[in-house]
């Protein structure tokens, strides 16, 4: 008898699961590449894992990417004034870089678009890498370039396989940190293309330290770790291919015999033996039948209120086929519900499919999702974007374009920052506006906050309610406010505003509770 029933070898259920428990690299490494080949399989094929992908995508990072820097006044000993302005004028020159392909060693995308593409290799091959190079420019202020490359050249190399402390490229010490980074000099995928030098590069290998003596990171490696002494990441969908593979199979096995099946409208029986059959074809059968076989082949021109010719002997039998199957749709939505819940996302996000539920379904949905997307955008600011925005930084103060005394000495201070991402949007606007309202107004949010909730940043919306509030002035329109400017055309012209009647009382003065609010509460 087992104490746990889990744990049973003798369960007609369990006796046969005996799986191996090995170590977090043993149980992954020797199957990472067959695991990456299937997701990008996947990826390229399937619909369904190609639309989850770009959900992520869409949600964990989106069209919005804003730094905010708000260094640590206290352990610089500054006022908060001087830490805004300091993040200010930060924000300033990093957009300079960030927003441009300044930042792209291959001078292609800009920041955003190297955070998308480094989020969808993750996803899709467990890893993503970038190195860090130093690439001055004429045309360009900064040098600081951010090169990504396919996590597959991340290799050991072949003279160092029975080498202690290194995995899969990563070379680690003692305590488990990574020291180095072992990459090919080509994609092993381009070994039937390559020609010449280039051809070289596949069996030549670049050990890249993981930071320079002074502490700058060489090699930027986004993976999510999910155990103790993992040394690379996974697919996203490593728990639920399985059930991808055979539910797209289904789905396009289903679809052929759909169509097979639409292509035969009816059949065409005889009822005469084989020695009739003869007979009524006489001496010249080829002549006969071909004259048959044009009858049968008229049938398939059939207009509407045709006649039909039949063949002699012949009787037509309609087809009734058997796709589509009645079961399929009910049988997909549970495997559907299956792989969501394997890719984090609840079914109505993953399928884009919201006509099951209402309103309050949706937000619960959508709430549980945004928990997983707040915490990815975490990860991804810590293991990605801040030790990008520390290598920027770097380049930035010893340049003497941003001021930040002992700098090597306070860097935590220095590069304390939150990155701003696109919006999640609203299920019903008025209602969540309502809510967001009501959390100002009893302090439990800020404008910063909310702002970000959206993709904005609260001092460029505020900077500009200050300019179109200027021009309003300038220009003698009310403030905005649809309340306030029917009151004040109703001021105007004399009239009630739709129909109201209290509308003159309160240009008087005298309306319910008009002495009361003169007087003030309590008096």
């Amino acid at each position: 008898m087992s104490a746990y029933q889990g744990a049973s070898h003798t369960d007609l259920a369990l006796r046969d699961w005996q799986p191996f428990a090995g170590s977090a690299d043993a149980d992954l490494l020797p199957e990472l590449g067959t695991l990456t080949s299937r997701s990008r399989d996947l990826a390229r094929n399937d619909g369904l894992m190609a639309g989850g992908i770009q959900t992520h995508r869409d949600n964990i990072v989106g069209a919005v990417l804003r730094l905010s820097a708000i260094p640590d006044y206290r352990l610089l000993g500054w006022a908060p004034e001087k830490a805004r302005e300091w993040g200010n004028k930060v924000e300033a020159h990093f957009r300079s870089w960030a927003e441009t392909t300044d930042c792209d060693a291959a001078r292609t995308l800009d920041l955003l678009g190297l955070t998308v593409l480094a989020l969808g290799g993750e996803m899709v091959n467990g890893d993503a890498v970038a190195i860090p190079k130093w690439l001055p420019r004429p045309d360009s202020p900064w040098s600081t370039r951010i090169s990504v490359i396919e996590s597959d050249r991340l290799e050991t190399p072949p003279h160092m396989m029975g080498a202690a402390r290194i995995r899969h490229g990563v070379e680690f010490d003692r305590e488990g940190a990574p020291v180095a980074y072992h990459f090919r000099g080509a994609h092993p995928g381009d070994a039937l293309h390559l020609r010449g030098d280039e051809a070289q590069d596949l069996h030549r290998w670049e050990r890249v330290p993981a930071f320079t003596p002074w502490g700058r990171r060489r090699v930027v490696h986004l993976h999510a770790k999910e155990r103790t002494g993992q040394s690379r990441g996974k697919p996203i969908v490593s728990a639920v291919m399985r059930e991808f593979h055979m539910a797209g199979r289904y789905a396009q096995n289903e679809l052929q015999a759909s169509l097979a099946n639409s292509l035969v409208a009816a059949f065409l029986e005889s009822d005469l033996d084989q020695e009739s059959a003869g007979a009524l074809f006489g001496e010249d059968p080829r002549g006969q039948w071909a004259q048959s076989v044009k009858q049968a082949q008229s049938i398939g021109k059939l207009q509407g209120a045709a006649v039909i010719p039949l063949p002699v002997g012949a009787k037509m039998t309609s087809f009734t086929p058997g796709r589509p199957n009645v079961a399929f749709e009910a049988f997909m939505l549970a495997v559907e519900r299956r792989i969501a819940a394997g890719m984090n996302l609840p079914y109505e996000l993953f399928a884009k499919d919201f006509s099951r539920v209402n309103y309050s379904s949706a937000r619960a949905a959508l709430l549980e999702a945004w928990r997983y997307f707040h915490g990815r955008r975490r990860w991804l600011t810590t293991t990605w974007l801040k030790p990008i925005y520390e290598l920027w930084l770097e380049e930035a103060v010893n340049a003497g374009v941003i001021e930040a005394p002992d700098f090597y000495a306070n860097r935590y201070a220095y590069t304390r920052c939150r990155f701003v991402f696109g919006g999640k949007g609203w299920v019903d606007p008025v209602k969540e506006i309502t809510a967001a309202k009501l959390r100002l107004e009893i302090g439990v949010s800020t404008l910063e906050q909310e702002c970000a909730e959206q993709g904005l940043d609260w001092e460029e919306v505020m900077h500009q309610q200050r300019l179109e509030a200027q021009c309003r002035r300038d220009h003698g329109l009310p403030e905005p406010g649809a309340t306030t400017w029917m009151v004040n055309t109703a001021n105007q012209s004399g009239e009630g505003v739709d129909g109201d009647d209290g509308a003159e009382d309160r240009r008087n003065g005298e309306g319910a509770g008009a002495d009361r609010d003169r007087k003030g509460p309590g008096q």
